[in-house]
This record gives C-alpha cells, structure tokens and sequence, in this order.
C-alpha cells in the first residue's frame, strides 16, 4: 500500500505501481483489496500473503520480544504502526512485542515507546543490549 513508500528514496509515484498491481491483478497473479486495518486505500499481496496475514490475526498474543536494527526493511515504526518514525541508523535497535514497538536504542540512549511493567522493562532493555533477534521476557 502506499504509505509503504515512505522509506523509498527513489520509488515511481503511486498512481504508476497502482496501475501495474492492477493488471497484475486482472491476470490473478496478485490479490487487491483492504487487507491491513487502519491503512487506506488499495492495497495489494501476493496470494500467499493474504493467507499468513489471516493465520497472524488468529494468533494469540506470546509476549516474545523481536529486536530489529532500525536500518533494517521490517523497521516500519510509524509508518504503519503509531507513533514517530525511528530514524533508520546501523546502530539504532527497536524491540516489538507482539508487534508493537515497545522501545528503541538510539546510539547509547534508550527510550520507551510502549507502557510496560518493570518485568517487562527489563527484558526488552536486555533486548536492545544483545545482538540476537529474539527475546523472550522472564
């Protein structure tokens, strides 16, 4: 959808990859529609896509932690998530939980982007420290 683009430096307009994803459409090898709640206007998958988002709907919370540099593409903080954007530097980690970002690493300062309890805190400080992806919260 196009509040994707944002982060593109050099991405064609819009109306230019609309008109391609519909006559992708038209011959079935992409789906159009309203997938994603909360973005306007058309969106497009492809059709496996559209599945795993409905398996992901029907997923119960686990509390695992996800730590991503905010260089990296899945940095969409902001953009589709609220809030502010995380400024995209090598160095900059955020932590999501269950997909909400719950706090970020901006050089050696941390701030929270999510209330959370002391416990939870904890963990996803641990998070921004360590180099590995995931986290789980003791």
């Amino acid at each position: 959808f196009r509040r994707l683009l944002t982060r593109e430096t050099n991405a064609a307009p819009w109306r230019e990859l609309a008109r391609v994803y519909r006559r992708l459409e038209a011959r079935g090898e992409i789906r159009g529609g309203r997938f994603v709640t909360g973005m306007s206007g058309e969106q497009f998958a492809l059709p496996d896509a559209v599945e795993r988002l409905r398996e992901v709907r029907r997923l119960h919370a686990s509390g695992d932690l996800i730590a991503i540099s905010a260089a990296d593409p899945l940095n969409l903080t902001g953009i589709i998530t609220p809030g502010e954007r995380i400024r995209t530097a090598g160095r900059n980690r955020i932590v999501y939980r269950d997909g909400v970002p719950c706090a970020v690493r901006e050089g050696d300062f941390t701030r929270d982007l999510a209330a959370m309890d002391a416990s939870v805190r904890g963990a996803v400080h641990r998070a921004l420290a360590q180099r590995r992806a995931y986290a789980s919260v003791v």
